[in-house]
């Protein structure tokens, strides 16, 4: 449930100096201490994840208007999945050449390729109404069909392949399954990130690069380029 904002700041305690919510030395902010935990959170990223941060989740609820109205400030679009318990920000979509405040990160071909199977998996899953999880030996099965036939450097691929694996964990799309070093569980916000046009669409390109369909030389395609939530 949403409360007005003006409900919100009513709540809010007041320090020695009289003034509300001083939580260090200067501090002219008006949001709880919890209200700025989740933004902390959906600024820094990836998302917020109503399972991983159950406590920043009911707060994200509780102040959807104060924050989406915060992020409107800095043109940035809180983006909530209300079912998957997911939510993150982007970029506005506008026409004007406004600041970015999001950086930019670069997605290589293996990037694009690893995304697109872990947002198959993530699919499939959803179907069955289970977890999506893959195994580390799984993505490599996968990109290994990407492979040039020719390339003789296999050592060198597996390293492209291990960094692509380690950008998707850093932005924390694949979470570490407790007890296990090698699988990993694919976080729900990644299908926010693709609809199922773009999926369809590159899943039938990538699929004529394996089967060699379409020739091309990936190392030097230009990188994609992905915003970081």
């Amino acid at each position: 449930m949403n409360l007005p904002e003006d409900d919100i700041l009513d709540n809010i305690p007041e320090n020695t100096n009289g003034t509300k919510n001083g939580l260090f030395l200067n501090d002219t902010g008006e949001l709880p201490m919890d209200t700025r935990r989740a933004l902390v959170q959906l600024l820094s990223g990836p998302s917020l994840d109503g399972r991983r941060h159950s406590k920043l989740w009911t707060v994200l609820l509780r102040d959807e208007v104060v924050i989406r109205k915060f992020f409107c400030e800095l043109f940035l679009e809180l983006v909530i999945d209300y079912d998957m318990q997911v939510a993150f920000t982007r970029q506005a979509d506008t026409d004007e050449d406004l600041p970015r405040l999001l950086r930019r990160a670069q997605l290589t071909f293996l990037d694009s390729v690893l995304l697109l199977y872990l947002r198959k998996l993530l699919a499939q899953a959803e179907t069955r109404s289970e977890r999506a999880v893959v195994s580390k030996e799984e993505i490599i099965e996968e990109l290994k069909a990407y492979d040039k036939s020719t390339n003789t450097d296999k050592a060198g691929f597996d390293k492209k392949i291990h960094a692509s694996v380690e950008k998707i964990k850093k932005h924390n799309i694949l979470q570490k399954i407790k007890g296990s070093d090698n699988r990993f569980e694919i976080s729900p916000t990644l299908k926010l990130l693709f609809s199922a046009e773009e999926i369809q669409r590159l899943i039938n390109i990538y699929n004529q690069i394996k089967a060699g369909e379409i020739q091309i030389d990936k190392d030097q395609l230009p990188e994609d380029e992905g915003e970081e939530e």
